[in-house]
C-alpha cells in the first residue's frame, strides 16, 4: 500500500473520530447541532471560517484555472474568498450576530416577513447544491486517480462519509474537523511550495504572471471572467449560508469580527501559494515527460514531481478541504430547509443550560427538539443532489462560483440594504429583487455558452446573440439588476407599504403598514 493510500485513509478515519466524538455535545438540541450552542471561541470559529473557504475547489479549481488560463484566472478564487471574509468583519459579523439568528433566512424573515424568507431560502438552498457538488467533484476524482475507483463511486465514497458525522454532531463535528483541515492544509501548502521552489525553481509561461495585468483589464484576456469570479466570491459569498452560520455560532460579537479577519489572512496565505505554484506545473511536467491530458493538473504535479510524503499531507489536505465545505454545506442547506422552508421553530426564549454554560454561550438542551430530527433528515436528499450534480458537471472552480454567483443576483442586496438602508427597505422591493435577480441569472446563464470558461453542460439554449466573449459579465448585469429593481420597488412602496426596523438586538417593529409574523 503506497504512502499517499496511507495518508487517504489516515485523515479519513481521524476527520471521523474527531467529529463522532464532539457529537456527544450536541445532546439532542438543534440549537447546539446548528450553531453549537453560540459558543466558539475565537481559535474554532476562524479555522472554521477559514476552512469553508479553502475548499477543494479552491484548490484544485485554482491550480487548475491558473495552468490553463493564468495566475489571475486562478488566484481570482482566493482573493475572492478573503474579501469576502474581510468585508464580513468590517460591516457583517458583528450586526449580524447580536441578532441571536440561527440561519441566515432569518434575517430576511425579520425584516421582510415570511415570504422573503421562504425565497431566500429557496434560492441559497439551490445555489449550496452546485458548491457541495463542486467539493464532491474534487474528492470523486481523488479516489479515482489515487484510490483506484471510478470517479461516481469516489464521489459517492466522499459523500457518505461527510454525511455520516455531519448528521451525528452538526455544527460541532463540522468546527472541529474544519480546525484539523486548516492545520493540514496550511502545512501542505507551505510544504509545497517550498519544495517547488527548491527543487524546481519557479517558472512563469510568457503573459501567465501575476504582473500581467491584461488578465484583469483585456476581455480577450478572460478580465470579465477574472473579474466577476472576485466579485460573485467577494460579495456573493457575504450571503453563504454556511459562512453566516459561524458567523451567528460565534460566542460574541467581537469574535466574530475577528474570525473573519484572520479567517481572510489564512485564506491568503494558504490559498495564493497554490496559484504559485500552478504557474511552474506544465513546465515541470513536460520536463518530467509527463503528458497531463484531462487530469487535474495538481494531482498530476503530486504523482510526478514531489516525494510521496509531501503528495501525502497536501493530498490529505485536499481532502479535508473537500470533507469540510462539504459538510458545512450540507449541515446549513439542510437547517434552511427545515427551519426557513418548513417553518419548524423551537422556543429559543427560555434555554436550558448545561455543562455549566451561560444562556449565551453554553450548551442548550431540550426534551424533544422537531428541527433537529428534520435537519437530520434533510442531509439525504441535499446529498443527493450534490451527488448527481457533481456527475452531471465535473468543474470544480466553475461550480464554485457559480454557487455564489447565484446568491449575489438573488439574495446579496436585500441584505446590504436591509442593514445599511433600513428606512428604506420595504418587503416589495426585496421581494422584486430576489426575484428579477434571480430570473436575469438563470435566463442569462441558458443563453451563453460558456460560465467561467466552462463549457455549459448543465442546460443551454443554442442563440445567436450571446456568445462565448459574452462569459462574465452575466454575474454584473444580473447583480445590477437587482439592486436597480430594490431601489425603484423601495421609492415606490416606502409611504404604501411600511418599513420593518431592526434594533441591535435583532429584534423588529413595525413602523408602517404590515403585520408582525413573528
Amino acid at each position: 500500500m503506497s504512502i499517499i493510500l496511507y495518508g487517504i485513509i489516515g485523515i479519513i478515519v481521524t476527520m471521523l473520530m474527531v467529529g463522532f466524538y464532539v457529537a456527544r455535545r450536541v445532546k439532542g438540541d438543534s440549537m447546539n447541532y446548528i450553531v453549537a450552542g453560540r459558543g466558539l471561541i475565537l481559535p474554532l470559529a476562524a479555522a472554521t471560517l477559514m476552512a469553508q473557504s479553502l475548499d477543494s475547489n479552491a484548490t484544485l479549481g485554482n491550480t487548475d484555472l491558473v495552468a490553463s488560463f493564468g495566475f489571475w484566472a486562478g488566484a481570482a478564487l482566493p482573493l475572492g474568498l478573503a474579501t469576502c471574509l474581510f468585508l464580513t468583519g468590517l460591516f457583517f459579523a458583528k450586526p449580524m450576530n447580536r441578532m441571536n439568528l440561527t440561519t441566515l433566512p432569518d434575517f430576511y424573515r425579520r425584516k421582510y416577513g415570511r415570504t422573503a424568507e421562504v425565497l431566500a431560502s429557496l434560492i441559497m438552498s439551490f445555489a449550496y447544491a452546485f458548491l457541495l457538488a463542486g467539493n464532491l467533484v474534487a474528492g470523486g476524482f481523488l479516489f479515482e486517480i489515487f484510490v483506484g475507483t471510478s470517479f461516481e463511486l469516489g464521489v459517492g465514497i466522499i459523500a457518505v462519509l461527510v454525511v455520516t458525522y455531519t448528521v451525528a454532531g452538526g455544527l460541532f463535528s463540522v468546527a472541529y474537523t474544519d480546525l484539523l483541515q486548516a492545520a493540514v492544509a496550511l502545512i501542505g501548502s507551505v510544504g509545497l511550495i517550498v519544495f517547488i521552489g527548491t527543487q524546481y525553481g519557479f517558472t512563469i509561461p510568457s503573459g501567465m504572471g501575476p504582473t500581467n495585468i491584461g488578465q484583469l483589464t483585456d476581455p480577450s484576456q478572460g478580465a470579465y471572467i477574472n473579474l466577476a469570479t472576485i466579485v460573485a466570491l467577494g460579495l456573493g459569498d457575504i450571503v453563504a449560508i454556511d459562512f453566516m452560520e459561524r458567523v451567528f455560532a460565534a460566542d460574541s460579537p467581537e469574535t466574530a469580527r475577528k474570525a473573519c479577519f484572520i479567517g481572510a489572512a489564512g485564506t491568503l496565505i494558504i490559498g495564493v501559494p497554490f496559484s504559485i505554484v500552478a504557474l511552474s506545473a506544465n513546465p515541470i511536467l513536460t520536463s518530467l515527460g509527463v503528458d497531463v491530458g484531462n487530469q487535474a493538473v495538481l494531482y498530476s504535479l503530486l504523482q510526478n514531481a514531489v516525494p510521496p510524503w509531501l503528495a501525502a499531507l497536501v493530498i490529505a489536505g485536499i481532502l479535508a478541504a473537500s470533507f469540510s465545505t462539504s459538510d458545512g454545506a450540507i449541515l446549513g442547506t439542510s437547517a434552511v430547509i427545515a427551519r426557513n422552508i418548513g417553518n419548524i421553530r423551537v422556543d429559543e426564549s427560555t434555554p436550558t443550560v448545561t455543562d455549566g454554560g451561560s444562556a449565551s454561550g453554553g450548551l442548550l438542551e431540550t426534551k424533544s427538539d422537531k428541527l433537529l430530527t428534520v435537519t437530520r433528515l434533510m442531509t439525504v436528499p441535499i446529498t443527493l443532489l450534490g451527488i448527481f450534480l457533481a456527475i452531471r458537471v465535473s468543474a470544480t472552480g466553475m461550480l464554485l462560483v457559480l454557487a455564489f454567483d447565484i446568491m449575489l443576483a438573488g439574495a446579496f442586496v436585500p441584505l446590504v440594504l436591509g442593514l445599511y438602508w433600513s428606512e428604506m427597505a420595504t418587503t416589495p422591493a426585496a421581494l422584486a429583487s430576489m426575484v428579477s435577480g434571480s430570473l436575469a441569472r438563470v435566463i442569462l446563464f441558458v443563453l451563453v455558452p460558456t460560465t467561467y470558461a466552462y463549457q455549459n453542460t448543465l442546460l443551454y439554449i443554442e442563440n445567436d446573440i450571446f456568445t462565448s466573449s459574452f462569459d462574465g459579465l452575466p454575474t454584473f448585469i444580473a447583480a445590477g439588476v437587482s439592486f436597480v429593481v430594490f431601489v425603484a420597488v423601495a421609492y415606490m412602496t416606502k409611504d404604501s407599504y411600511g418599513v420593518r426596523n431592526l434594533d441591535t438586538d435583532g429584534r423588529r417593529t413595525i413602523v408602517a403598514g404590515g403585520e408582525d409574523e413573528d
